[in-house]
């Protein structure tokens, strides 16, 4: 296929050599090949078509995770509307936000959550509600793409063009959502391809979430320009996992899944005798988690570190030292810097150590926030430096290390919490005066979701508040333990000290990690 234009779809489908070579294998040994990818996209961006679809419409996806939901993104793509994926546990009070944000076209969901989401969806103003179920070859819109032709013209799309909105965050606000252009997601995969050395031969096994930039495109743009192959499971299970690696080359994953592994009596160098690459990312991963796998498989997990505005920022090296709490290189094209976190002005790259904020420029990094002309101008300095929030240092040999994070955002499990939103629904809570929610270390999940809350009474309890919270809030935000408190430590100014809770507190779940001393 010629590529006549800069659509991403066509950057890859210009690639498939051998319609036969396998794109995406499951379990049970069900596969789907190259070649049927390409039909059956087509098939789905006509459907899409269909709907009256132009480019540039929205299309926002709340499905589960199957072969026929990555053909779904591939047939965005063609159609030229812009893939927004939302995560599967949104609430519906979350989902009015999101499709009222985002202004899609078209809402595609699982059967199970059609009758919930379409008067939501109606009263907002989406066009087009269709399904598609659990195991991506059923649901309404599977059945509008049924017996259509397996030839579709993608749109002509320039790099500049969107091609996928992913929702973000600081600590306050709402969500706010990246646009993601064709350019930046095509630079990062090629990119990512060449320095983790991915080939045809490679076999990824995924099981990763889709609605995340880690495993939708990282892992599935990565596959895709180097025309390997994934391997899906449909949820992370670490039994499962390790009765599958001995079938995979690659394994993606958020430090979690590195620690629930160890605890897998079956994990040890006889699974992991065929892989090539073990990746972690999302959320800082524990020194005493990397040497625990090196001696349990014998091999070192590389380390990266990205984020939803900018995909993949900086890698360890595939073949060369990797160093354990940093995040590695910049990428080649991408100028990463430490700016003085009081005043902007860059720090001299001549003296390593120097902490500061993390900023980037390149190919990579997102054209703005949707909608949102304010935020995006605040988010970026003049010259062009995208403003992370995270603050780091360089080594004298050019490896960046995450020292935290200038905001209050959590991350836990891989997964962005931002406190501003649970404190809202808390406070909503019968008996609540104000609340404080805050990141604590956890052994697990990297960072425990914890609230702290000063109540009006005695008799307010944890489990009512968490009864209350799972109403209203995905699990992964939910806190893990609630604290009660006669206040809330605070500044001269007023404003509540989460520096000091977190000091209070940081043993609640086990020892900190300090990443410091990485």
């Amino acid at each position: 296929m010629a590529i006549s234009s800069e659509n991403l779809f066509e950057r890859f489908a210009a690639l498939v050599e051998d319609p036969n070579r396998p794109f995406v294998r499951q379990a049970d040994g069900v596969r789907l090949s190259y070649g049927q990818m390409l039909v059956r996209s087509a098939q789905l961006a006509e459907a899409l078509y269909n709907l009256n679809l132009q480019p540039g419409d929205r299309v926002v996806v709340q499905v589960d995770k199957s072969p026929g939901a990555i053909v779904l993104y591939l047939a965005c793509l063609r159609v030229g509307a812009v893939y927004v994926p939302l995560n599967t546990a949104y609430t519906l009070a979350e989902m009015e936000y999101f499709l009222g944000d985002a202004a899609p076209k078209v809402l595609v969901c699982t059967p199970a959550k059609l009758a919930a989401l379409l008067p939501l969806a109606n009263r907002v103003g989406v066009a087009h509600v269709v399904t598609l179920d659990a195991s991506g070859e059923g649901g309404s819109l599977a059945e509008r793409a049924q017996g259509l032709g397996g030839e579709f013209s993608s749109a002509a799309r320039s790099a500049d063009d969107p091609a996928a909105i992913l929702y973000t965050s600081g600590t306050t606000g709402r969500s706010k959502g990246a646009v993601l252009t064709h350019g930046n997601l095509a630079v990062n995969a090629f990119c990512l391809k060449a320095c983790w050395r991915y080939s045809p031969q490679d076999v990824l096994l995924h099981a990763l979430p889709l609605f995340h930039i880690h495993g939708l495109f990282v892992a599935i743009n990565v596959t895709l320009a180097a025309g390997a192959s994934l391997l899906l499971m449909p949820s992370f299970d670490p039994g499962a996992c390790c009765e599958l690696l001995p079938r995979a080359t690659v394994f993606m994953g958020v430090p979690t899944y590195y620690v629930r592994l160890l605890q897998e009596p079956r994990l040890d160098g006889n699974c992991t005798v065929g892989m090539r690459l073990f990746i972690s990312g999302s959320a800082p991963l524990q020194p005493e988690t990397q040497q625990a796998w090196r001696l349990r498989t014998g091999h070192v997990i590389l380390e990266r570190y990205g984020m939803s505005e900018t995909g993949i920022i900086a890698s360890n090296p595939c073949s060369a030292d990797r160093r354990a709490g940093s995040v590695g290189l910049p990428l080649p094209g991408v100028s990463v810097r430490i700016a003085d976190l009081e005043s902007g002005a860059a720090l001299s790259s001549e003296r390593a150590g120097q902490v500061g904020m993390i900023e980037v420029r390149g190919p990579n990094v997102f054209s703005g926030y949707w909608r949102r002309p304010d935020k995006t101008r605040a988010e970026f300095r003049n010259d062009g430096y995208f403003i992370t929030g995270d603050v780091g240092r360089f080594d004298a040999d050019g490896y960046l290390y995450i020292v935290g994070r200038n905001k209050d955002l959590i991350i836990t499990g891989g997964y962005n919490v931002y406190p501003r939103e649970v404190e809202a629904q808390i406070d909503a809570v019968p008996g609540v005066v104000e609340s404080a929610v805050i990141g604590l270390p956890h052994p697990d999940f990297g960072e425990g979701v914890t609230a702290i809350v000063v109540p009006e009474a005695a008799a307010l309890v944890e489990a009512v508040v968490m009864a209350r919270l799972r109403e209203t809030l995905a699990g992964y935000k939910c806190p893990k333990r609630v604290l009660f408190v006669a206040e809330l430590p605070r500044n001269a100014m007023g404003k509540v000290q989460k520096a000091q809770l977190r000091e209070t507190y940081a043993h609640l779940y086990g020892a900190p990690n300090d990443r410091n001393q990485a």
